[in-house]
């Protein structure tokens, strides 16, 4: 199975009032290991970026003025994702971005779920830990995966610990890069290899004595005995 870790950062919360996405990063799994591909593209939103996104993730309007603009990026990232399984934490928000740029690049591409089919990580994350916290880096701190280096919100680092988490959630498994290269490991540091060891125990069956048995069928005739009067009072 094909499946890419995404995630996006943008100028702002809502495309709604024409927030725009400046980064997107993606990570290609197959059968739950890394391969080693990867897509992460900076972009020009050609608008301001608010100061409370500054704040989250650090990219200023600066830093993307010679970036490529959306819709010169379209056709490479769609290709790199399409007929994956996308997996995303809080995916309504990425998803509800992306559409809305492919809808400003009146691309025939359509919108998202026209072509991935997406897993919501913070939606999985809510069922399995109801009432407790769900952000990224508490998931982290749950699964014991290192999220140290992180202190911004970055798309590449983000799906590296997303990953990880991802497996944790989903079966224990996070050794994430067993088939990428040494390169590749010394470029994302921050995607520290958990390992969770698998213990394999024999069960052992007891049986119950022919003592335990006698006390055990006294016990019941007791309980339907005193079921019976109970139900003789309420017919009264």
């Amino acid at each position: 199975m094909r499946q890419i870790i995404l995630d996006t950062e943008t100028t702002g919360i809502s495309p709604e009032e024409g927030h725009r996405i400046i980064e997107i990063g993606c990570l290609e799994m197959v059968n739950r290991k890394f391969t080693g591909q990867r897509y992460h593209q900076y972009i020009n939103p050609k608008r301001d970026i608010e100061e409370e996104a500054l704040a989250v993730h650090g990219i200023s309007n600066q830093f993307l003025l010679d970036k490529p603009l959306f819709s010169e990026i379209l056709e490479e990232f769609m290709s790199f994702i399409s007929g994956a399984e996308l997996i995303i934490h809080n995916a309504p928000f990425d998803v509800g971005f992306i559409n809305h740029e492919l809808k400003l690049a009146r691309a025939s591409w359509g919108v998202v779920t026209d072509h991935c089919r997406i897993i919501d990580t913070l939606a999985l994350a809510r069922q399995l830990h109801i009432g407790q916290r769900n952000s990224l880096d508490a998931l982290c701190k749950r699964y014991g995966v290192d999220n140290s280096q992180r202190d911004l919100h970055g798309a590449l680092i983000d799906v590296h610990l997303l990953g990880q988490v991802y497996l944790a959630m989903t079966g224990g498994q996070s050794s994430l890069f067993d088939g990428s290269t040494q390169e590749e490991h010394k470029n994302n540091e921050a995607a520290e290899v958990v390992s969770q060891p698998v213990i394999s125990r024999q069960l052992r069956v007891l049986r119950a004595s022919v003592i335990e048995l006698a006390l055990h069928e006294e016990k019941l005739k007791k309980m339907a005995e005193k079921g019976q009067c109970l139900w003789e009072k309420s017919e009264q």
